[in-house]
């Protein structure tokens, strides 16, 4: 009985030193690379250096639905990884007690290189960008003080707050800081496109997806611009207003006529299984696009210049052009992103 006594007394001492230990700061930094056909990142990652424990952090606030008022909605509740972290099937996307919102979600891909957010450029910086969602009442309708509470009271997020950050402090900067870790970590840069572009293997394009390539360039690359798909500006693209909604865009943030239904350009980078499409998702297939704009384009004081050329609207686009561009398009599809269990909820 004494031995057993002794030993307990030994051992005591480790398992406090093994509990202490999971709770320091662990900085074991993640590697993050950019791609070689990739512009330079926008993001100050020097400022917030993604780690494994931040990454982890940020991952769980990212699908924990605890952060709405109805303890369901999580992020990852509108942002499904399977369709480039967008709201499959749905127009627009839908919060808390199935409350309708007047935009589609867009996609998260790639977000270190961008330095303005949501469709009308609300967020100028990707550690900011959350708490829209997180306050808006038709989104996740989350109370920042009641969350911060939620967390003290839960031992996983005390661990994993301890072991992210060296002040340990369970704290909205802090939340918004792993958020953005996950978020810089999720990254697409590896589609057939992509290996085409660095002359790697698998990146031999079809006949179709080599024409597609071409009139891409000519017809679609003055926006969507860079192996990014986008060149991150507000532009009008000629879309009917929607009588009912009446959104402004861009205008609604800065209050200047020339904004006037501008949204923010979409990255096109797997824009095959990210639908419906545009900023209210009118449309449901990538041919509708194409027609909309063939055909679609509607004249406002601030349609893009581009769009109306030598008094026509639109780009001249015929069914084969359709056909080789959406082959193109389809080069943009990164499985690899789309599967990484890195990002997945389980």
């Amino acid at each position: 009985m004494l031995k057993i006594k002794y030993f307990l007394w030994l051992l005591i001492p480790l398992v406090w030193s093994c509990s202490n230990e999971e709770e320091e700061y662990v900085n074991i930094p993640l590697e993050f690379k950019v791609p070689s056909n990739f512009p330079a990142l926008a993001y100050n990652i020097a400022q917030n250096p993604p780690t494994v424990k931040g990454f982890e952090l940020g991952k769980k606030l990212f699908y924990d639905g605890r952060l709405a008022s109805d303890g369901v909605v999580s992020c990852g509740f509108c942002h499904i990884q399977a369709n480039a972290f967008t709201h499959h099937g749905h127009t627009v996307s839908h919060g808390v007690n199935d409350a309708q919102g007047t935009r589609n979600t867009p996609p998260i891909q790639n977000l270190a290189y961008q330095s303005m957010f949501m469709y009308d450029g609300s967020a100028d910086h990707l550690d900011l960008q959350p708490i829209i969602p997180l306050t808006s009442i038709i989104e996740m309708n989350g109370n920042l003080n009641a969350i911060l509470k939620m967390m003290k009271a839960d031992k996983e997020y005390q661990k994993l707050f301890g072991q992210a950050f060296t002040d340990k402090e369970i704290s909205t900067e802090n939340m918004l800081k792993a958020l953005s870790q996950f978020m810089v970590m999720v990254t697409s840069s590896n589609s057939k496109f992509d290996k085409y572009r660095r002359k790697e293997a698998g990146g031999t394009l079809t006949t179709d997806e080599l024409a597609g390539y071409d009139l891409f360039k000519t017809k679609c690359a003055s926006c969507h611009a860079t192996d990014l798909q986008t060149d991150n500006s507000f532009r009008n693209n000629g879309l009917a207003v929607n009588p009912m909604v009446n959104d402004v865009g861009r205008y609604k943030v800065t209050e200047l006529a020339s904004d006037y239904y501008k949204f923010k350009v979409p990255s096109l980078r797997n824009v095959e299984v990210s639908g419906p499409y545009m900023h209210d998702g009118r449309f449901g297939t990538l041919e509708g696009v194409l027609d909309h704009y063939a055909r679609g384009i509607e004249s406002s004081p601030t349609l893009d210049p581009i769009l109306k050329q030598n008094g026509k609207f639109g780009i001249t686009l015929s069914e084969t052009d359709k056909k080789q561009i959406i082959a193109f398009l389809k080069t943009l599809t990164d499985t690899e992103y789309l599967t990484d269990k890195r990002f997945a909820e389980f």
